[in-house]
């Protein structure tokens, strides 16, 4: 027990949805039905259960103290959840957590902080929320205000603050008044990028520290670089657990809807009033459908979707996305100068982006859609995907191919560049 840091045993949670008003019913009608009530029971007829969804079922773990895991999943999985019963937020229906030292918690951006408080006073109160004593928040109080930059607004209430600066002064004092246990959800993704790596980097010093990172994320990236370890959830229930490695390569697989494309209906396919995918297709050259893609032919990703207006600020794209979550790139038809966009039409919309030739390695990769509306909202943006191969190419250019041949170069892309002779000093040799 000395060991572990996390115990979860059959934890459960659930929540009521849809739940309607109750219909008038006579003092004879209530005597009747709490008669028939438990004859109901024993038939196994809950009628509360119709009106409910188990956010988490029976979800059982073990974390040692000074491991790092990833809790990674869809939207609805119950990462969140799983979070806020270990960070005593909510109690579960059933099951029960035992946490073993004491908790820092980042779930939600201002967490614990009282709006018509200073920064410098909220400091204070979150540390004696997370159990510190005045001095040791004072002593740590410098180390905090330099992380989280925002010295200039330290003494305005933090109801004016935006919520990049509720998330770095959040993040700050979570991760800097040293818990045992540090429980992050995705609330870094509000964060700028520079922000964000500096958090990564200050959970892996904690992690390295001995103590235990528990981090919710749909970045795969930073999942592989600060965990060893990998939960995957899928509707409540704990699909599997192992190396962050593995777990990754099972959730990119699970998320794929199709290969080669996949096809929504109008009304039921993701997105909004503004906009919606219709379709998302891996074509050849020729236009048809693959699933297979030779490495020495250009690849066309093209992306359909419905908008109900002309709106100049709608970004189109994609991420690119390797078997183990590597995010290649992001392309949108945004990139482009300006006078090179493509102009949304009201209706249908067709557009596709030529990945070219000889840029590819052989491999698998996942195509995951992206709508905005440039740099204020997303759209979609979720871990649904299609799912494509790269082959090495045979018979366009046989000279092409006797030069990359299977296994012959690592690494992502494989692109052939030019090389050429320049003249230069001879190096001296002494």
């Amino acid at each position: 027990m000395g060991d572990i840091a996390i115990r979860a045993d059959q934890l459960s949670k659930q929540y009521r949805i849809g739940m309607q008003k109750a219909s008038y019913q006579t003092f004879r009608n209530a005597l009747m039905a709490a008669a028939r009530a438990p004859f109901r029971w024993l038939r196994g007829e809950h009628a509360q259960e119709r009106n409910t969804i188990w956010a988490l079922k029976d979800v059982s773990f073990d974390i040692k103290h000074g491991e790092a895991v990833g809790i990674i999943g869809r939207n609805g999985a119950g990462k969140s959840t799983l979070l806020k019963i270990l960070s005593r937020i909510t109690r579960p229906t059933l099951g029960r957590a035992e946490i073993f030292g004491r908790v820092g918690s980042l779930l939600e951006v201002g967490t614990g902080f009282h709006p018509e408080l200073t920064g410098r006073e909220n400091i204070f109160l979150n540390g004696a929320i997370l159990g510190m004593r005045r001095k040791e928040i004072g002593r740590k109080f410098d180390e905090i205000v330099a992380f989280s930059e925002i010295e200039k607004f330290l003494d305005t209430p933090v109801k004016y603050y935006s919520s990049g600066m509720y998330v770095r002064l959040a993040f700050a004092v979570a991760a800097h008044l040293e818990p045992e246990i540090l429980l992050v959800d995705e609330v870094l993704a509000v964060g700028d990028a520079q922000f964000q790596k500096k958090c990564l980097g200050k959970m892996g010093d904690v992690a390295q520290g001995g103590r235990t990172v528990l981090f919710v994320s749909h970045n795969m990236q930073a999942v592989r670089s600060l965990c060893s370890q990998a939960f995957l959830l899928n509707a409540g229930g704990l699909v599997s657990k192992g190396d962050v490695q593995s777990i990754i390569r099972e959730y990119m697989a699970s998320q794929s809807l199709s290969k080669g494309e996949i096809v929504w209906d109008p009304e039921k396919a993701p997105g909004n009033s503004e906009a919606r995918l219709i379709s998302i297709r891996v074509l050849s050259d020729e236009g048809e459908v693959q699933e297979s893609c030779p490495s020495d032919k250009d690849i066309f990703i093209e992306i359909s979707f419905l908008s109900q207006k002309i709106n100049k600020a709608l970004c189109v794209g994609f991420d690119l996305i390797t078997a183990d979550g590597t995010t290649i790139f992001r392309s949108y038809q945004t990139d482009l100068p300006f006078e090179e966009w493509l102009v949304v039409q009201t209706g249908m919309n067709h557009w596709k982006c030529i990945i070219p030739a000889a840029l590819l390695n052989a491999g698998e990769y996942y195509v995951c859609p992206r709508l905005s509306v440039h740099n204020l909202y997303w759209i979609v943006k979720e871990d649904m995907s299609v799912k494509f191969n790269v082959v090495l190419g045979h018979g366009v250019s046989p000279f092409w191919n006797s030069l990359r041949k299977a296994n012959t170069h690592p690494g992502v892309i494989a692109p052939i560049l030019k090389w050429v002779s320049a003249p230069g000093p001879i190096p001296s040799m002494e």
